[in-house]
This record gives C-alpha cells, sequence and structure tokens, in this order.
C-alpha cells in the first residue's frame, strides 16, 4: 500500500512540481485593477445550472492540504500569496449531480495568466497542491471535481439498478473540464476586473488525458495545454494493464518483488550501453531485446532467503513485456516497458501463507465496475480468452465516451493553440507507446510531422516513470510548463525539454530531451552526466 500512495502523490502536485518561468516581460500587470472577493455573479454555461457561489478571502502563507484517500500525508505549501477562494457549484438538470468549480486568485502579482489544472486516476481535479502551486507563479488557477469522487472511490459509477452512471461518467470524461474553463474564466473577469490574457491547461495522468480531450472536443478553451503522461486511449490501457495480474494467474507463477527487481535490473545492464553513455538508464527501450531467460537458474536473495529463478518465472516476465494478447496470438496492446518497474505485477502473501496477485487498484476499478459491474469482481478467475473479450468490450462501450484518441486536431490548430506533451519512457502505468502511437496517428491524419510539429510536440524522456514516480531514474523536465508559455506566447517553438536529476552519489545528471522522433546520443566525449555531451539524432522505429 506505501507504494501505492507514493505512485498516487508523485501524479498529484503536479503544478507544483512544474512551475513555470518567471513573467514574460510585457506579461498584464494586475497593479491597477480593481479587486473583488465578493458578491461573485456567474452565468451557467449551457446545459447546466449554477446552484451556489461562495467567495473567501484566504491569508497568504503556508497552505496546508489534508490527506485525501488513499493518500495518508499531509500536503504543506510554502510562501503562498493571500488569495481569493471561490467555489461554483454546477448541476445537469434532470441529471442530480452537483460539480464543484473552485478558483483561486492571487490578490497581487496576477501575471494575466489562467491556469486549469487536472486530475489524476479518477479524481477528476486537484485537491490544492496544484492550485497553490499555481497561484505561487502569478497564474489565476481553477480545477473540478466533476461532481465525481476521489482517486480510486467510484461509488458513484453504478445506479441503484446497477448499470453504469453515464452522466457522471461523461461529468469525469469531457464535460465538466469545458465547463471549468468556461466558469473559472467568468470569475476571473469578476474578480479582477478585465479578462484572461494567456489561458494554460496542465495535467498529468488523468490530468493529461482532460487535455488531449480538450484540444479535440473544445479547442478554444486553451491556448496551451501541458499534458503529460496522457491518459489517452483509457478504454484499450486501463484494461491492458491489467494484463501482468492476468499473466501471474493464468501461468500460476507469482514472481517476488526482488526477482522482478533482478529481472529489471538485468535488462538495464545489458540495454543501458546501447544510447552510448552507461549511465544506468536505456535510453530507447524499443531497441531493448533483452531475452529474461538469460536469467533461469540464477539465484536471488529475497528477505534473507535464496530463491532461485525459474523458467517460468521468466516466461511470465516475457509475456508481461511482450504486452496483452489475444489467445490467438493478436497483439491488443503495449506491455510494461523494459525497464520500468513492475507495481502492475504486484503481489501479497495470503492467510495460507502464499503469494498471490495484488492488482492495482485503477485497472481493477475499471474492469470489475465499469465492465463486470460488479465491484467486488474476483479479478484472479479471468483467463486469457476472457481478457480478450473485456479488452473489447471496454473499446466498444466507453471509446466514445473516454476514448480520448480522435487524431483530428484540425479545430485547435486553426485556434492557434499548442499542445505540449512530455512522457516517460519509463512509465508502466500508462506506456508511451500509446502516446507515440497517437502522435503517429495525427501525422497520418494532418498532413505529416512538420506540419504536426507547428502545434503539436512531444518529447520522449528515458528512465522517468508515471509522473515522474519514484522509481525514475532517468533526468525529469525542469521547467515544461514555462518552455509552453514561451511557445505560446513568444513563438519559440522548443527543440528540447531541459531535464535534470540526482543520481546514486547526489551529482546533478543533467539532460536535454530530444523532440520526437529524435533520441539523445552520447556524443562520445564529454562527461556523461552533462547535457552538453548528447547530440538528438532522428530515428523511427
Amino acid at each position: 500500500m506505501k507504494r501505492l500512495l507514493i505512485i498516487f502523490a508523485a501524479g498529484v502536485p503536479l503544478a507544483a512540481a512544474c512551475l513555470p518561468a518567471a513573467a514574460s516581460a510585457g506579461a498584464a500587470s494586475s497593479a491597477a485593477v480593481p479587486f473583488t472577493c465578493s458578491s461573485i455573479s456567474v452565468n451557467a454555461p449551457a446545459g447546466t445550472a449554477v446552484e451556489s457561489v461562495t467567495a473567501v478571502r484566504r491569508e497568504g502563507g503556508t497552505v496546508t492540504i489534508p490527506p485525501v484517500p488513499p493518500l495518508t500525508d499531509v500536503v504543506e505549501i510554502p510562501d503562498v500569496p493571500a488569495y481569493c477562494d471561490v467555489t461554483v457549484t454546477l448541476t445537469h438538470p434532470g441529471v442530480g449531480d452537483h460539480a464543484k468549480v473552485r478558483t483561486w486568485l492571487p490578490e497581487t502579482g496576477w501575471t494575466g495568466r489562467f491556469q486549469a489544472v487536472g486530475g489524476s486516476a479518477f479524481a477528476a481535479g486537484d485537491y490544492g497542491a496544484g492550485l497553490a502551486g499555481a497561484i505561487k507563479s502569478g497564474y489565476a488557477a481553477a480545477t473540478t471535481d466533476a461532481g465525481v469522487s476521489t482517486y480510486i472511490d467510484t461509488s458513484w459509477a453504478l445506479n441503484s439498478d446497477g448499470k453504469v452512471n453515464t452522466a457522471l461518467l461523461k461529468n469525469f470524461a469531457d464535460r465538466s473540464q469545458h465547463e471549468m474553463a468556461v466558469v473559472g474564466k467568468q470569475v476571473v473577469n469578476e474578480v479582477y476586473g478585465r479578462p484572461v490574457s494567456y489561458s494554460y491547461w496542465n495535467g498529468c495522468s488523468t490530468g493529461g488525458r482532460q487535455g488531449y480531450m480538450e484540444a479535440q472536443r473544445h479547442p478554444s478553451d486553451f491556448d496551451g495545454i501541458l499534458a503529460t503522461a496522457p491518459a489517452i486511449n483509457w478504454d484499450e490501457f486501463e484494461v491492458a494493464t491489467l494484463w501482468p495480474q492476468v499473466v501471474m494467474n493464468e501461468e500460476n507463477t507469482f514472481p517476488s518483488p526482488c526477482e522482478f527487481k533482478a529481472f529489471n535490473e538485468a535488462a538495464v545492464k545489458a540495454c543501458d550501453p546501447l544510447d552510448g553513455a552507461p549511465d544506468g538508464v536505456i535510453g530507447d527501450p524499443a531497441t531493448c531485446a533483452f531475452d529474461p531467460r538469460k536469467l533461469i537458474g540464477k539465484s536471488v536473495e529475497c528477505d534473507g532467503e535464496q530463491e532461485i529463478i525459474t523458467a517460468a518465472d521468466a516466461a511470465v516476465v516475457r509475456k508481461i513485456w511482450d504486452g496483452p494478447r489475444t489467445p490467438s496470438g493478436k497483439k491488443l496492446w503495449s506491455g510494461i516497458p523494459i525497464g520500468a518497474g513492475f507495481d502492475l505485477a504486484g503481489t501479497r502473501i495470503d492467510a495460507d501463507g502464499n503469494r498471490v496477485g495484488a492488482p492495482f487498484p485503477v485497472p481493477a476499478i475499471w474492469v470489475a465496475t465499469f465492465l463486470k459491474r460488479q465491484p467486488s469482481y474476483d479479478l484472479s478467475t479471468i483467463t486469457y480468452a476472457e481478457f480478450a473479450k473485456l479488452f473489447e468490450q471496454s473499446q466498444t462501450e466507453y471509446d466514445t465516451i473516454i476514448g480520448t484518441d480522435d487524431p483530428d486536431l484540425s479545430a485547435f490548430r486553426r485556434s492557434g493553440g499548442k499542445l505540449l506533451t512530455w512522457h516517460g519512457q519509463a512509465d508502466e502505468l500508462i506506456p508511451a507507446q500509446g502516446t507515440v502511437d497517437y502522435r503517429r496517428r495525427v501525422e497520418l491524419a494532418m498532413g505529416g510531422a512538420r506540419r504536426v510539429d507547428d502545434f503539436y510536440r512531444l518529447f520522449l524522456a528515458p528512465g522517468v516513470a508515471h509522473c515522474v514516480g519514484p522509481t525514475s531514474t532517468g533526468p525529469k523536465p525542469t521547467d515544461a510548463l514555462g518552455a509552453l508559455t514561451a511557445w505560446v506566447e513568444q513563438g519559440k517553438a522548443p527543440q528540447t525539454l531541459s531535464a535534470a536529476t540526482k543520481d546514486s552519489s547526489g551529482k546533478t545528471v543533467t539532460r536535454e530531451l530530444c523532440l520526437y522522433p529524435s533520441v539523445s546520443r552520447y556524443t562520445g566525449h564529454g562527461d556523461p552526466a552533462d547535457a552538453g555531451s548528447y547530440s538528438c539524432a532522428s530515428v523511427r522505429h
């Protein structure tokens, strides 16, 4: 459970972790405009009614975010300016929902920018860390709960008759984000007495998917969209990420965490040199062809005891890396990237002392609740054949609602919007290959890579886990939002994204992430920890 909490926590305070650069010269000043934090009126977006509006002035200082289940830690954000906290509650007549739009507006130092903050897992929005980070950087910021619940609480998903609550699912999938953009901008206009100069979306995982949905269905909402590790292809990958559990159950083989670690370390050791630099990171996982059968017979120490890696263990790892297939061998989706962690292959010891599967909550909930309509369904009974049927069912029932993979971004391009995405290549929860495949489909639909680069750019981060998760070993982008604002406001399209991390000795390692499809290659001279020792080489797989 501790590892699960860390993973969720990694995806929550994105805006706080990826603060933009200082406001550019010429950014609007708020010094001469009125500021009010009372008597705010809001016109209801189309199809909604406003239930209530509250506005409260908050003192500056440290903002404390209480723990939100399943997270258990209190988050404290220091040095937050005084702000106006506005909550607008919307409902869709006849639905009975209550979707809250929360907007924070700094009392001083507003740059004229507006930032919408996305959600994580089954939470549609932010609980305060992202909002606080945004207003510290001069943004007015907004988020929405979409009328649903927290990260892994989907008690809203089924009606009393056991059918999926499609109204709330639509809120979560799409319409509440658009309504938040409309309401948030209204609130900004009311509080500051003038409209926003530039509007941005900022989200990772679910928040990344929301950003893509905005570009696809509401292309005029934002000038710039930062969508990290986006959960597009939701209807496919949420089933696909249950695959490691299905494999272990079907093969009746449950490798221990230290055995999985041994496979991972061996793969990294074998494939690390392929990019020219021995830095403990696989530069391009697509080029790694490590065969897990090489570890058969190897002794691994686990909790003080020696375990021997078997052919069955290697077969399980091979299937997990290969990814979901039908019983006839048809490829369904990408597997866990080689070099990433094995949290999706989690296990536990049951009451009888046997090691059994422990599914990751998000895909487990999706399959049990949204597909089986039985929240307590025993996922360990799913066979390879049934898995393939569930994969197809998810596509059929949910692609048009939450698929978020429409490659036609022509309206977004016409609106002048910019879409910037980076995705870690050691992301096991949402493999980067799904984002790469989407980018290729956009190129096919919209005139090729060069034309698409005019408004949509993708960067891949070797060794980085989901939303900069704790298992990341590669350099992480240091200011992606700053790169996006420079692109939107100054026309400076990013050719690379600056990234950095600390190695095991505490030394800072820097890198420039390359614009897709280029990859970073060591030049053969210079410090391997210095970004200047690398260049971007074009490659397609």
